[in-house]
Protein backbone atom coordinates (compact mmCIF):
# COMPACT_ATOMS: atom_id res chain seq x y z
CA UNK A 1 0.00 0.00 0.00
CA UNK A 2 1.48 3.30 -1.15
CA UNK A 3 1.98 5.97 1.74
CA UNK A 4 -0.11 9.03 1.77
CA UNK A 5 2.21 11.81 2.46
CA UNK A 6 1.84 15.13 0.45
CA UNK A 7 4.18 18.31 0.84
CA UNK A 8 2.91 21.45 -0.79
CA UNK A 9 5.43 24.39 -1.59
CA UNK A 10 3.60 27.45 -1.85
CA UNK A 11 4.76 30.38 -4.09
CA UNK A 12 2.11 32.38 -1.79
CA UNK A 13 -0.32 31.59 0.73
CA UNK A 14 -3.58 30.89 -0.87
CA UNK A 15 -6.14 33.25 -1.28
CA UNK A 16 -9.05 31.66 -2.36
CA UNK A 17 -11.46 34.45 -2.06
CA UNK A 18 -9.35 36.38 -4.31
CA UNK A 19 -7.85 34.64 -7.13
CA UNK A 20 -8.46 31.58 -9.03
CA UNK A 21 -4.72 30.66 -8.38
CA UNK A 22 -5.73 30.17 -4.93
CA UNK A 23 -9.58 28.22 -5.25
CA UNK A 24 -7.71 26.22 -7.81
CA UNK A 25 -4.97 25.28 -4.90
CA UNK A 26 -8.04 24.71 -2.58
CA UNK A 27 -9.09 22.44 -4.87
CA UNK A 28 -6.28 20.28 -5.25
CA UNK A 29 -6.31 20.25 -1.31
CA UNK A 30 -9.15 19.31 -1.02
CA UNK A 31 -9.14 15.80 -3.71
CA UNK A 32 -5.80 15.01 -1.56
CA UNK A 33 -7.45 15.33 1.91
CA UNK A 34 -10.31 13.41 0.34
CA UNK A 35 -7.98 10.35 -0.65
CA UNK A 36 -6.53 10.11 2.66
CA UNK A 37 -3.45 12.42 1.82
CA UNK A 38 -1.40 13.63 5.14
CA UNK A 39 -1.28 17.42 3.92
CA UNK A 40 1.39 19.73 5.21
CA UNK A 41 1.61 23.21 3.39
CA UNK A 42 5.08 25.73 3.36
CA UNK A 43 5.30 28.68 2.03
CA UNK A 44 8.26 31.53 1.49
CA UNK A 45 5.71 34.62 1.61
CA UNK A 46 4.17 36.57 3.83
CA UNK A 47 0.01 36.04 4.61
CA UNK A 48 -2.14 38.39 3.98
CA UNK A 49 -5.61 39.42 5.70
CA UNK A 50 -7.21 37.29 2.96
CA UNK A 51 -4.91 34.06 2.93
CA UNK A 52 -6.47 30.80 3.65
CA UNK A 53 -6.94 29.98 6.84
CA UNK A 54 -5.50 25.97 6.79
CA UNK A 55 -6.15 25.48 10.36
CA UNK A 56 -9.98 24.71 9.03
CA UNK A 57 -9.16 21.72 7.38
CA UNK A 58 -6.42 21.04 9.87
CA UNK A 59 -3.51 21.01 7.75
CA UNK A 60 -0.05 21.83 9.07
CA UNK A 61 1.93 25.23 7.57
CA UNK A 62 5.68 26.39 8.44
CA UNK A 63 6.83 29.28 6.77
CA UNK A 64 10.59 28.51 4.99
CA UNK A 65 13.46 30.18 4.14
CA UNK A 66 14.51 30.74 0.61
CA UNK A 67 18.17 29.59 0.60
CA UNK A 68 18.61 27.89 3.56
CA UNK A 69 19.58 24.70 4.20
CA UNK A 70 17.19 24.66 7.31
CA UNK A 71 14.03 23.44 4.70
CA UNK A 72 16.89 20.15 4.34
CA UNK A 73 15.90 19.19 7.44
CA UNK A 74 12.45 20.10 7.58
CA UNK A 75 11.45 17.83 4.28
CA UNK A 76 13.93 14.77 5.87
CA UNK A 77 11.77 15.36 9.16
CA UNK A 78 8.36 15.30 7.11
CA UNK A 79 9.49 12.52 4.72
CA UNK A 80 6.61 13.09 2.15
CA UNK A 81 6.39 10.76 -0.74
CA UNK A 82 4.50 13.30 -3.11
CA UNK A 83 5.28 16.81 -3.49
CA UNK A 84 3.79 19.50 -5.33
CA UNK A 85 5.14 22.66 -6.59
CA UNK A 86 3.14 25.69 -6.61
CA UNK A 87 4.29 27.38 -10.34
CA UNK A 88 7.61 26.50 -11.44
CA UNK A 89 9.33 29.08 -9.36
CA UNK A 90 9.01 27.67 -6.65
CA UNK A 91 10.11 24.11 -8.08
CA UNK A 92 13.78 26.29 -8.74
CA UNK A 93 13.91 27.16 -5.90
CA UNK A 94 13.67 23.77 -4.07
CA UNK A 95 13.02 20.83 -6.36
CA UNK A 96 16.51 20.41 -5.52
CA UNK A 97 16.22 19.83 -2.05
CA UNK A 98 13.38 17.32 -2.70
CA UNK A 99 15.68 15.53 -5.10
CA UNK A 100 18.55 15.33 -2.84
CA UNK A 101 16.77 14.98 0.49
CA UNK A 102 13.74 12.99 -0.37
CA UNK A 103 15.11 11.42 -3.57
CA UNK A 104 11.88 8.73 -3.85
CA UNK A 105 9.41 11.08 -3.13
CA UNK A 106 7.04 11.72 -6.60
CA UNK A 107 7.84 15.30 -8.03
CA UNK A 108 4.25 17.30 -8.79
CA UNK A 109 4.04 20.57 -11.01
CA UNK A 110 1.01 22.26 -10.80
CA UNK A 111 1.90 25.43 -13.54
CA UNK A 112 -1.45 27.13 -12.30
CA UNK A 113 -0.90 28.31 -15.89
CA UNK A 114 1.68 28.67 -18.33
CA UNK A 115 3.55 31.87 -17.53
CA UNK A 116 5.66 31.94 -20.42
CA UNK A 117 2.62 31.95 -22.49
CA UNK A 118 0.89 34.85 -20.67
CA UNK A 119 4.42 37.17 -21.21
CA UNK A 120 4.81 36.11 -24.45
CA UNK A 121 1.33 36.99 -25.43
CA UNK A 122 1.84 40.32 -23.13
CA UNK A 123 4.82 41.09 -25.25
CA UNK A 124 2.88 40.65 -28.57
CA UNK A 125 -0.07 42.56 -27.50
CA UNK A 126 2.14 45.59 -26.30
CA UNK A 127 3.33 45.47 -29.93
CA UNK A 128 0.41 44.98 -31.70
CA UNK A 129 1.74 41.68 -33.05
CA UNK A 130 0.57 38.29 -33.34
CA UNK A 131 1.90 35.46 -31.21
CA UNK A 132 4.85 33.68 -33.11
CA UNK A 133 7.26 30.74 -32.32
CA UNK A 134 9.92 34.12 -31.76
CA UNK A 135 7.36 35.16 -28.59
CA UNK A 136 6.92 31.75 -27.13
CA UNK A 137 10.70 30.69 -27.39
CA UNK A 138 11.50 33.68 -24.41
CA UNK A 139 13.66 32.84 -21.14
CA UNK A 140 10.54 32.18 -18.61
CA UNK A 141 9.91 29.10 -21.33
CA UNK A 142 13.17 28.02 -21.24
CA UNK A 143 13.15 27.74 -17.03
CA UNK A 144 9.08 26.66 -17.01
CA UNK A 145 9.65 23.73 -19.59
CA UNK A 146 13.39 22.64 -17.57
CA UNK A 147 11.44 22.35 -14.49
CA UNK A 148 8.27 20.41 -16.11
CA UNK A 149 11.55 19.01 -17.14
CA UNK A 150 13.03 17.59 -13.73
CA UNK A 151 9.06 17.07 -12.02
CA UNK A 152 7.99 13.43 -12.41
CA UNK A 153 4.45 14.65 -13.51
CA UNK A 154 3.16 18.44 -14.56
CA UNK A 155 -0.26 19.54 -13.79
CA UNK A 156 -2.19 21.54 -16.98
CA UNK A 157 -5.47 23.25 -16.42
CA UNK A 158 -6.54 24.18 -19.91
CA UNK A 159 -6.52 21.52 -23.39
CA UNK A 160 -4.97 24.32 -25.18
CA UNK A 161 -1.40 24.14 -23.04
CA UNK A 162 -1.08 20.59 -22.88
CA UNK A 163 -1.35 20.92 -27.01
CA UNK A 164 1.27 23.43 -26.79
CA UNK A 165 3.75 21.61 -24.96
CA UNK A 166 3.03 18.49 -27.01
CA UNK A 167 2.94 19.35 -30.37
CA UNK A 168 5.17 22.87 -30.35
CA UNK A 169 7.64 21.76 -27.86
CA UNK A 170 7.93 17.92 -28.01
CA UNK A 171 7.25 17.54 -24.42
CA UNK A 172 6.03 13.57 -23.97
CA UNK A 173 2.74 13.38 -22.84
CA UNK A 174 3.67 11.08 -19.58
CA UNK A 175 4.89 13.77 -17.91
CA UNK A 176 1.30 16.09 -18.03
CA UNK A 177 -1.96 15.48 -16.54
CA UNK A 178 -5.12 17.45 -17.56
CA UNK A 179 -6.44 18.51 -14.69
CA UNK A 180 -9.08 21.77 -15.39
CA UNK A 181 -11.20 23.21 -12.15
CA UNK A 182 -12.46 20.65 -10.38
CA UNK A 183 -16.38 21.44 -9.82
CA UNK A 184 -19.57 19.85 -8.55
CA UNK A 185 -22.36 19.66 -11.20
CA UNK A 186 -24.59 22.60 -10.86
CA UNK A 187 -27.85 21.57 -8.63
CA UNK A 188 -30.53 23.35 -10.87
CA UNK A 189 -32.57 23.56 -8.30
CA UNK A 190 -30.45 25.78 -6.24
CA UNK A 191 -29.52 27.63 -9.57
CA UNK A 192 -33.50 28.39 -10.21
CA UNK A 193 -33.02 29.80 -6.81
CA UNK A 194 -30.56 32.44 -7.81
CA UNK A 195 -31.86 35.99 -8.97
CA UNK A 196 -33.68 36.21 -11.98
CA UNK A 197 -33.20 38.53 -15.38
CA UNK A 198 -35.38 41.07 -13.77
CA UNK A 199 -34.05 41.22 -10.29
CA UNK A 200 -30.34 41.97 -11.28
CA UNK A 201 -28.60 44.83 -12.98
CA UNK A 202 -25.35 46.42 -14.02
CA UNK A 203 -22.04 45.14 -15.35
CA UNK A 204 -19.92 43.69 -13.18
CA UNK A 205 -15.95 43.36 -14.13
CA UNK A 206 -13.81 41.37 -11.29
CA UNK A 207 -10.01 40.24 -11.02
CA UNK A 208 -7.45 40.79 -8.73
CA UNK A 209 -5.58 43.89 -10.08
CA UNK A 210 -1.91 42.40 -9.23
CA UNK A 211 -2.32 39.84 -12.32
CA UNK A 212 -1.67 41.91 -14.76
CA UNK A 213 -4.03 40.75 -17.15
CA UNK A 214 -7.14 41.98 -15.45
CA UNK A 215 -5.65 45.69 -14.61
CA UNK A 216 -5.31 45.69 -18.42
CA UNK A 217 -8.57 44.61 -19.18
CA UNK A 218 -10.21 47.32 -16.86
CA UNK A 219 -8.11 50.03 -18.38
CA UNK A 220 -9.13 48.78 -22.07
CA UNK A 221 -13.24 48.58 -20.75
CA UNK A 222 -12.49 52.22 -19.33
CA UNK A 223 -11.33 53.59 -22.46
CA UNK A 224 -12.58 51.36 -25.83
CA UNK A 225 -15.76 49.60 -24.02
CA UNK A 226 -17.32 51.14 -21.78
CA UNK A 227 -18.15 54.74 -23.27
CA UNK A 228 -20.09 52.87 -25.83
CA UNK A 229 -22.24 50.97 -23.86
CA UNK A 230 -22.78 53.83 -21.22
CA UNK A 231 -23.50 56.02 -24.64
CA UNK A 232 -26.52 52.77 -25.18
CA UNK A 233 -27.59 51.99 -21.83
CA UNK A 234 -26.71 55.29 -19.53
CA UNK A 235 -28.60 54.19 -16.96
CA UNK A 236 -26.54 51.11 -16.28
CA UNK A 237 -23.37 51.09 -14.13
CA UNK A 238 -20.12 49.13 -14.29
CA UNK A 239 -19.22 48.05 -10.90
CA UNK A 240 -15.40 46.67 -10.82
CA UNK A 241 -14.25 44.41 -7.98
CA UNK A 242 -10.73 43.29 -7.38
CA UNK A 243 -8.13 42.59 -4.17
CA UNK A 244 -5.17 44.90 -4.63
CA UNK A 245 -6.96 47.88 -5.54
CA UNK A 246 -4.02 50.69 -5.77
CA UNK A 247 -4.40 54.21 -6.33
CA UNK A 248 -3.90 53.86 -9.98
CA UNK A 249 -6.87 51.48 -9.92
CA UNK A 250 -9.04 54.08 -8.02
CA UNK A 251 -8.34 56.84 -10.34
CA UNK A 252 -10.41 55.38 -13.13
CA UNK A 253 -13.58 55.69 -11.31
CA UNK A 254 -15.99 58.24 -12.87
CA UNK A 255 -19.58 58.19 -11.35
CA UNK A 256 -20.69 60.45 -13.52
CA UNK A 257 -20.19 58.00 -16.00
CA UNK A 258 -21.57 55.15 -14.42
CA UNK A 259 -17.46 53.26 -14.06
CA UNK A 260 -17.47 52.70 -10.32
CA UNK A 261 -14.83 50.79 -8.35
CA UNK A 262 -15.67 48.86 -5.75
CA UNK A 263 -12.29 46.95 -4.78
CA UNK A 264 -12.01 43.45 -2.91
CA UNK A 265 -16.03 41.60 -2.92
CA UNK A 266 -16.05 39.90 0.35
CA UNK A 267 -18.39 37.81 -1.60
CA UNK A 268 -17.90 36.97 -5.15
CA UNK A 269 -21.37 35.10 -5.23
CA UNK A 270 -22.95 37.50 -3.33
CA UNK A 271 -21.89 40.05 -5.93
CA UNK A 272 -22.41 38.03 -9.84
CA UNK A 273 -25.49 36.86 -8.58
CA UNK A 274 -27.15 40.53 -8.32
CA UNK A 275 -25.21 41.55 -11.60
CA UNK A 276 -26.91 41.27 -15.17
CA UNK A 277 -23.71 40.53 -17.77
CA UNK A 278 -20.11 40.44 -16.18
CA UNK A 279 -17.50 42.02 -19.22
CA UNK A 280 -13.84 40.20 -19.29
CA UNK A 281 -12.02 41.72 -22.29
CA UNK A 282 -8.73 39.76 -21.59
CA UNK A 283 -6.08 41.21 -24.22
CA UNK A 284 -3.52 38.66 -23.40
CA UNK A 285 -3.36 35.54 -20.64
CA UNK A 286 -3.17 31.86 -20.57
CA UNK A 287 -4.79 29.06 -18.42
CA UNK A 288 -8.72 28.90 -17.19
CA UNK A 289 -10.09 31.93 -15.92
CA UNK A 290 -11.88 32.26 -12.72
CA UNK A 291 -14.02 35.03 -13.57
CA UNK A 292 -15.91 33.22 -15.94
CA UNK A 293 -16.12 30.46 -14.45
CA UNK A 294 -17.36 31.87 -10.79
CA UNK A 295 -19.75 33.79 -14.18
CA UNK A 296 -21.52 30.38 -15.10
CA UNK A 297 -21.45 29.11 -11.84
CA UNK A 298 -24.00 32.15 -10.54
CA UNK A 299 -25.89 32.58 -13.67
CA UNK A 300 -24.01 35.59 -14.71
CA UNK A 301 -23.56 35.43 -18.88
CA UNK A 302 -20.44 37.27 -19.78
CA UNK A 303 -18.43 38.64 -22.99
CA UNK A 304 -15.01 37.99 -23.70
CA UNK A 305 -12.67 37.57 -26.37
CA UNK A 306 -10.81 34.55 -28.00
CA UNK A 307 -7.93 34.67 -25.21
CA UNK A 308 -10.47 34.60 -22.17
CA UNK A 309 -12.64 31.97 -23.25
CA UNK A 310 -9.27 29.82 -24.61
CA UNK A 311 -10.04 25.93 -23.53
CA UNK A 312 -12.57 26.71 -21.59
CA UNK A 313 -15.65 25.46 -23.30
CA UNK A 314 -14.65 22.45 -25.37
CA UNK A 315 -16.67 23.90 -28.32
CA UNK A 316 -19.94 24.29 -27.05
CA UNK A 317 -21.88 27.65 -26.83
CA UNK A 318 -20.41 30.04 -24.73
CA UNK A 319 -22.55 31.85 -21.99
CA UNK A 320 -22.64 34.70 -23.56
CA UNK A 321 -20.49 36.06 -26.28
CA UNK A 322 -16.94 35.90 -27.61
CA UNK A 323 -15.79 39.26 -29.22
CA UNK A 324 -12.34 40.56 -30.17
CA UNK A 325 -13.40 43.88 -31.80
CA UNK A 326 -14.07 46.47 -29.01
CA UNK A 327 -17.48 47.88 -31.16
CA UNK A 328 -19.10 44.25 -31.58
CA UNK A 329 -17.99 43.79 -27.49
CA UNK A 330 -19.66 46.47 -26.50
CA UNK A 331 -22.53 46.44 -29.10
CA UNK A 332 -23.03 42.42 -27.74
CA UNK A 333 -23.09 43.56 -23.67
CA UNK A 334 -25.54 45.82 -24.92
CA UNK A 335 -28.01 42.93 -26.15
CA UNK A 336 -27.16 40.99 -23.95
CA UNK A 337 -27.64 42.94 -21.37
CA UNK A 338 -31.25 43.69 -22.50
CA UNK A 339 -32.49 40.58 -24.45
CA UNK A 340 -34.28 38.55 -21.60
CA UNK A 341 -34.79 35.37 -24.00
CA UNK A 342 -30.69 36.00 -25.21
CA UNK A 343 -30.11 36.05 -21.62
CA UNK A 344 -31.58 33.17 -19.83
CA UNK A 345 -30.28 30.95 -23.00
CA UNK A 346 -26.75 31.93 -22.48
CA UNK A 347 -27.44 31.33 -18.87
CA UNK A 348 -28.17 27.69 -19.72
CA UNK A 349 -25.40 27.28 -22.01
CA UNK A 350 -23.10 28.47 -18.89
CA UNK A 351 -24.57 25.06 -16.68
CA UNK A 352 -23.80 22.83 -19.59
CA UNK A 353 -20.37 24.17 -20.05
CA UNK A 354 -19.70 23.47 -16.04
CA UNK A 355 -21.45 20.29 -15.98
CA UNK A 356 -20.32 18.83 -19.04
CA UNK A 357 -16.15 20.59 -18.99
CA UNK A 358 -15.00 20.54 -15.29
CA UNK A 359 -16.53 17.16 -13.74
CA UNK A 360 -14.93 17.04 -10.82
CA UNK A 361 -15.13 13.44 -9.99
CA UNK A 362 -14.08 12.34 -13.47
CA UNK A 363 -10.82 14.24 -13.26
CA UNK A 364 -10.01 13.60 -9.63
CA UNK A 365 -10.25 9.65 -10.41
CA UNK A 366 -7.75 10.10 -13.48
CA UNK A 367 -5.44 11.95 -11.61
CA UNK A 368 -5.52 9.56 -8.46
CA UNK A 369 -4.68 6.57 -11.23
CA UNK A 370 -1.80 8.98 -12.97
CA UNK A 371 -0.17 9.24 -9.18
CA UNK A 372 -1.08 5.75 -8.21
CA UNK A 373 0.93 4.53 -11.44
CA UNK A 374 3.66 6.62 -11.63
CA UNK A 375 4.35 5.70 -7.52
CA UNK A 376 4.12 1.90 -8.55
CA UNK A 377 6.56 2.73 -11.62
CA UNK A 378 8.67 5.65 -10.54
CA UNK A 379 12.09 3.69 -11.51
CA UNK A 380 11.21 3.16 -15.13
CA UNK A 381 9.10 5.94 -15.53
CA UNK A 382 12.09 8.30 -14.36
CA UNK A 383 14.19 6.31 -17.10
CA UNK A 384 12.01 7.03 -19.66
CA UNK A 385 12.44 10.93 -19.01
CA UNK A 386 16.60 11.03 -19.51
CA UNK A 387 16.59 14.95 -20.65
CA UNK A 388 14.53 15.23 -16.93
CA UNK A 389 17.64 14.08 -15.57
CA UNK A 390 20.04 15.72 -17.83
CA UNK A 391 18.37 19.41 -16.07
CA UNK A 392 18.37 18.20 -12.78
CA UNK A 393 21.85 17.15 -12.74
CA UNK A 394 22.81 20.61 -14.07
CA UNK A 395 20.05 22.03 -11.50
CA UNK A 396 21.87 21.01 -8.52
CA UNK A 397 25.32 21.83 -9.60
CA UNK A 398 24.51 25.15 -10.20
CA UNK A 399 21.80 26.26 -8.51
CA UNK A 400 22.67 24.31 -5.32
CA UNK A 401 25.72 25.89 -5.08
CA UNK A 402 24.44 29.42 -5.71
CA UNK A 403 21.52 29.00 -2.68
CA UNK A 404 24.64 27.79 -0.78
CA UNK A 405 26.78 30.94 -1.61
CA UNK A 406 24.35 33.14 -0.96
CA UNK A 407 23.74 31.27 2.48
CA UNK A 408 27.03 31.59 3.83
CA UNK A 409 27.15 35.39 2.26
CA UNK A 410 23.95 35.81 4.73
CA UNK A 411 24.84 34.24 7.62
CA UNK A 412 25.98 37.46 10.66
CA UNK A 413 30.01 37.55 10.45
Amino acid sequence: MNMKNLLIIGFVWPEPNSTAAGSRMLQLINFFQKKNFTITFVCTATKTETSFDFKKLNIQTFEILLNDSSFNNLAKKLNPNVVLFDRFFTEEQFGWRIAENCPDAIRILDTEDLHFLRHARKIASQNNETVTLNHLKNDLAKREIASIYRCDLTLIISKYEMKLLKKTFNIDKSLLHYVPFLLNNINLETFHSYPSFLNRNHFISIGNFKHEPNWNSVQYLKTAIWPIIQGKLPEAKLHVYGAYTTEKVLQLQNKKEGFIIKGWAKSAEEVFMNSRVCLAPLQFGAGLKGKLIDAMQYGTPSITTRIGAEAMHHKLPWNGFIEDDPIKFALKSVELYSNKDLWEKSQKNGIKIINTCYSKEKYERKLLNKIDDIQKNTKKHRLKNFIGSIFLHHTIQSTKYLSRWIEEKNKPT
